[in-house]
């Protein structure tokens, strides 16, 4: 799944450097807005999945939580691919031991502690991305670019 992951936000990555940074930025009607805005939420949020899965039950405290950031392209772009080798590496150090564990964090940074299963939130992870890039395609799709095919075969 780290695998698929890097390799679908790239595509939609390099189907988004054909747009103008107005483009990326435009109101579309999604959730979050702008290709931009959701892009930057799915960075922010793997961010928060890594602390978690670190045993930072508050990763809310020192993880920047913002829609408009990185607002240059370029940089997002470099952190971007900086946070999938991040997950690749967090993948491939996993060890069936992992699998047995619990994740715990406060939701929002509230006083009311959450534990889930670890395969659990591991899962969350990769479907939480692939949510808010199957919104990612349709816009890019609207604006006229043209993304990678998103079906898990077509992983080389």
């Amino acid at each position: 799944m780290a695998r698929y992951n890097a390799w679908q936000n790239a595509s939609l990555v390099a189907a988004a450097d054909g747009l103008s940074d107005a483009a990326r930025w435009q109101a579309r009607g999604a959730f979050f807005g702008s290709i931009a805005r959701t892009f930057n939420h799915l960075l922010w949020d793997d961010a928060l999945w890594l602390a978690r899965f670190d045993g930072d039950e508050r990763p809310e405290m020192r993880v920047p939580v913002s829609l408009e950031t990185p607002s240059d392209w370029d940089a997002f772009k470099a952190l971007r691919g900086a946070r999938d080798a991040e997950v690749s590496a967090w993948a491939e150090g996993l060890s069936v031991a992992d699998l047995d564990g619990v994740i715990s964090w406060y939701p929002g940074g509230g006083d009311v502690r959450v534990e889930k299963q670890a395969p659990v939130c591991f899962a969350h992870l990769f479907n939480h991305q692939t949510h808010h890039r199957g919104q990612i395609h349709g816009m890019l799709t609207a604006a006229g670019a043209v993304p990678e095919p998103t079906d898990l075969p077509m992983l080389g």
